[in-house]
């Protein structure tokens, strides 16, 4: 087990010896801090709301926003939401939070969309690449089975892919912190579900919002990681994960009427579907039919690669 921890320690290092690794990082940090900068520019981030006027402070926005709508009918949409956030505070008499680190957090989930990205280039080439650089050879000749160095490259793709989640909530709270300051280690706010207007938890949103696309990130790096295995092409193996990874709720709607468009991938893999009172994609689909496909899905990938990474002829490599 001590070489299989050292292998995936080495394929560790192999990824973030280089520098197109580092730029990656470098790159999500400046659109973190950009995000940060854009928010403290355009929006509305400080402590009115903690004073003991604050719900005057909420009434003269309805009006403010009133007007606004009366004055610039596009504008009807976004300020409606507003005036019934702020009308729930007021009707609940709930004092609203200050927008801080933790909705900064919240928000920038969205960038796991740019992470899936990153780690699908990882990915692709983490095999494709040792063959194309003629490396694979150097790999096969030690005393270590194919199985395990195939699972140990998948397992480093994973942690890859962790480590860079991380770094995302970590360094989106701290220039969080910085811009906007810190209302407590459980602030709440109102904010529109399916089922109406809920006071939740920030905490809890970000845990459910990183969780659920966490399961995406992971079948599309699986699904890279086969295409770079089983063609040995990493262009290839970006190609296709990207593509499908953009294009796949456009698939899943295009086939939406027909009966076995819910065994597609992408119809399965938002698990958000079936929490807070949303409408699945497709009907008769369920949490436990989707997961079980994911599950399958998982297993053809891994199985896949493990065929072709196996019994791969090297020698005239």
């Amino acid at each position: 087990m001590s070489n299989f921890f050292k292998l995936i320690y080495n394929e560790l290092i192999k990824t973030y010896i280089r520098k197109s690794t580092w730029i990656m990082y470098i790159i999500l940090a400046g659109i973190i801090i950009g995000l940060g900068f854009l928010t403290n520019s355009f929006e509305e981030t400080g402590d009115k709301y903690e004073q003991d006027n604050w719900r005057e402070v909420l009434q003269e926005e309805n009006q403010e926003l009133t007007k606004e709508m009366e004055a610039e009918e596009f504008m009807e949409g976004m300020n409606t939401g507003m005036i019934a956030q702020n009308n729930y505070y007021l009707e609940n008499d709930i004092q609203p939070s200050s927008y801080d680190a933790w909705q900064f957090v919240m928000e920038n989930q969205l960038l796991l969309s740019l992470v899936s990205l990153l780690t699908i280039i990882v990915a692709a080439g983490i095999v494709a690449n040792e063959f194309r650089w003629g490396t694979i050879k150097l790999l096969l000749i030690r005393p270590i089975s194919r199985t395990k160095m195939l699972l140990a490259k998948y397992t480093s793709v994973l942690l890859f892919s962790l480590f860079t989640l991380l770094f995302v909530l970590l360094f989106s709270w701290i220039i969080g912190a910085i811009f906007f300051g810190i209302n407590g280690m459980d602030p709440h706010i109102v904010m529109e579900k399916s089922s109406g207007l809920e006071y939740i938890s920030v905490i809890n949103e970000i845990v459910s919002g990183y969780g659920f696309k966490l399961v995406n990130l992971v079948m599309m790096t699986t699904f890279a990681f086969m295409i770079s295995t089983i063609f040995r092409n990493s262009a290839l193996a970006i190609g296709t994960a990207i593509f499908l990874m953009m294009a796949g709720n456009q698939i899943v709607g295009f086939f939406a009427e027909r009966t076995w468009a819910k065994y597609i991938l992408f119809a399965n893999t938002d698990l958000s579907q079936y929490v807070n009172g949303n409408t699945p994609w497709i009907e008769d689909m369920t949490l436990g039919f989707s997961i079980t496909m994911l599950l399958i899905y998982y297993v053809i990938f891994m199985l896949l690669s493990w065929v072709f990474f196996a019994k791969r002829d090297v020698a005239g490599q």
